[in-house]
């Protein structure tokens, strides 16, 4: 199981390459082979899979009654922009243009680990995001862990 968390600035290269850090690397987990789905992600960044947790994502979507038109339209949203890529010997994944230009990313990303994904945000629409936010750090934790009675 990949397992994934802080956050890294980083610069995409002239042929859209990232680096994945060095500390989200160690937690890659063997399944993965090195291999990763890169996505939509929501709240327009983009969602980095290693391959052993995308399999589980994968099993969850095929649980979605197509039959109904939301689980239709998030599945197509989900999958129309997605890509098989994979680590080169300098650590790098490349990202799609459609997939850059979804996510506004340019020159700088900011990267997050995200339990089960790695994201990947243009570092100002991540602020903005934040900033957009109604609660604060405190309040979301209360809100989230509030005990239901």
């Amino acid at each position: 199981m990949s397992s994934f968390k802080g956050s890294f600035n980083y610069t995409v290269d002239s042929k859209g390459r990232i680096n994945i850090p060095a500390k989200m690397r160690k937690n890659l987990s063997p399944e993965a082979n090195n291999s990763f789905v890169i996505t939509r992600g929501l709240d327009n960044c983009i969602f980095v899979y290693p391959n052993d947790e995308w399999a589980k994502r994968e099993t969850e979507l095929r649980k979605l009654d197509q039959n109904k038109p939301d689980a239709r339209l998030y599945t197509r949203m989900l999958l129309d922009l997605a890509s098989d890529v994979e680590l080169d010997g300098q650590h790098r994944i490349g990202l799609t243009k459609e997939l850059m230009e979804y996510a506004k990313i340019g020159g700088d990303v900011l990267i997050i680990g995200a339990f089960d994904r790695i994201e990947v945000w243009n570092p100002e629409e991540y602020k903005k995001y934040i900033d957009g936010q109604k609660l604060d750090y405190v309040a979301v934790a209360e809100k989230v862990f509030e005990k239901k009675e």
